[in-house]
């Protein structure tokens, strides 16, 4: 199906942060759009209110008349619908055209230039840098974006019609075969996904395989330790803060901010503020500039416009900070993910005392990685480990949060459910509190922001400053 003989889209899984992202571009592309989602929030709220028609029950009578049609009808699924969902199971036996996510990415992008960031982590905060440094040049840019932008209180922007499109590249059910990209950027490559690929040499080689789809006369970029893992098939620029083509140079903390000079060849870039705290996310800004560089973008510009940027919710995100408590969360999930977070927190406040509140997410992962968990959680002060969110999965017998917990070395660690949470939280002296994961504990965040609230007084500004060191 060609992007032209699509005249209305219905998507099945509509709420999640990819899938509408797309539903908003053909909305606004003046096609007739509308879905399904399991549960309603804040998302799926949204979309209503842009005029997406959505609905919350797996009934094939509830879906619009319009829709209906099979010739010009596109649907779209995410690969987290169950086989045996009705209304997909409606519309394949009605020959409708179904097509996954990613398949649609690759319809929209194959006649545009396209930039794709992939890795096992850090894919949504690059493409977003990138997206916010781009959409300061001419044409601006095109982004599907897993994640909520703070700066633009989305995930999807819109240039002009010659514009790049920057997508994130979903290793997932190996959905980033679909792509063809002109520029691939790869953030890291640590095992992950071992329920789809069955081990990490299976992983890597997808990930080469993909890496070799890039466009003939296209760039990729790596960084310096994924560029170790796979063999893209020719030369790339690597990126990392001190080894690389591409590094970052006097790195230095700044009340809270990371500042140091990017040079890549004779190109040097002076004074680079990097707002969002974090050496992973100083890694990210790393190629996020030399994709503007790439696309023409001058040094100056790309200085002023890196300081404005304002992260993605759920990385590294303040939600409540004042002298006596501080509360910030991440959508953390996998063990690499939780030992940057947790380095960087280390350096914004290294005199605190730091709890983590961790719901694991997936059985799967959880049972690959329980081990490497447990090292990463022994690192806090203290743990609060809260039920696996199972996501796609049914349970894994013998698998629980409490694999995790026995395996720890930490004393300060207790196991809570959604309900006794509260009751844990008002036994301890809160200092700096992190909640961390990728399931539904975004939902208990604004809860435990109004119990710090009520015990600690108001929230200052805290994009003011955002060290948690006195001494900083």
């Amino acid at each position: 199906m060609n992007l032209k003989d699509i005249e209305r889209v219905y998507f099945i899984g509509i709420g999640g942060i990819g899938m509408s992202a797309i539903a908003r571009w053909f909305h606004a592309s003046g096609k007739p759009v509308a879905g399904y989602d399991k549960t309603e929030t804040k998302l799926t709220t949204q979309l209503i209110e842009e005029g997406i028609d959505v609905h919350f029950e797996d009934e094939p009578t509830l879906i619009k008349n319009e829709f209906l049609e099979d010739e010009g009808t596109l649907v779209v699924y995410t690969p987290a619908i169950p086989d045996d969902h009705v209304e997909l199971t409606f519309f394949r036996d009605g020959n409708f055209t179904v097509k996954k996510r990613a398949e649609v990415l690759g319809i929209i992008t194959e006649n545009s230039f396209t930039i794709a960031v992939a890795g096992t982590h850090g894919k949504t905060t690059t493409a977003s840098m990138i997206a916010h440094l781009l959409g300061a040049s001419r044409k601006g840019c095109t982004a599907f974006v897993g994640g909520i932008m703070t700066n633009t209180g989305s995930n999807l922007m819109i240039g002009d019609k010659m514009a790049p499109i920057i997508v994130e590249a979903d290793e997932y059910d190996k959905s980033f075969l679909q792509l063809h990209p002109n520029i691939t950027v790869i953030t890291s490559l640590d095992a992950d996904h071992l329920d789809i690929y069955g081990d990490e040499t299976t992983m890597l080689d997808t990930y080469e395989e993909f890496v070799k789809r890039t466009a003939e006369g296209g760039k990729v970029l790596m960084s310096s330790e994924a560029g170790y893992k796979i063999n893209p098939g020719h030369k790339y620029i690597s990126y990392a803060i001190r080894s690389g083509d591409a590094v970052a140079d006097a790195l230095r903390i700044v009340n809270g901010a990371f500042v140091f000079t990017y040079r890549y060849g004779m190109e040097k870039i002076s004074d680079v503020y990097v707002e969002v705290p974090g050496y992973h996310n100083v890694e990210n800004a790393l190629a996020a500039i030399t994709v503007a560089l790439e696309m023409g973008m001058e040094g100056l510009q790309i200085r002023k416009r890196m300081k404005t940027y304002m992260g993605v919710k759920r990385r590294f995100e303040f939600v409540y900070r004042n002298p006596k408590s501080a509360l910030i969360d991440d959508y953390a999930h996998h063990p690499e993910e939780i030992a940057a977070f947790l380095k960087s927190v280390r350096v914004l406040s290294k005199k605190r005392k730091v709890t983590v509140i961790f719901q694991p997410h997936l059985y799967s992962r959880t049972r690959d990685f329980k081990k490497e968990f447990a090292a990463e959680l022994d690192k806090a002060d203290e743990v609060i480990l809260m039920e696996i969110y199972p996501a796609r999965e049914e349970p894994i017998k013998g698998i629980s949060s409490k694999s995790i917990y026995d395996l720890m070395e930490n004393e300060n660690k207790v196991l809570v459910t959604k309900t006794t949470l509260y009751e844990e939280l008002a036994k301890r002296d809160l200092d700096v509190i992190l909640t961390v994961g990728a399931g539904d504990i975004d939902k208990e965040v604004p809860v435990i922001a109004q119990h710090l609230r009520d015990r600690y007084g108001e929230s200052y500004d805290v994009l003011e400053s955002k060290s948690l060191d006195d001494d900083e």
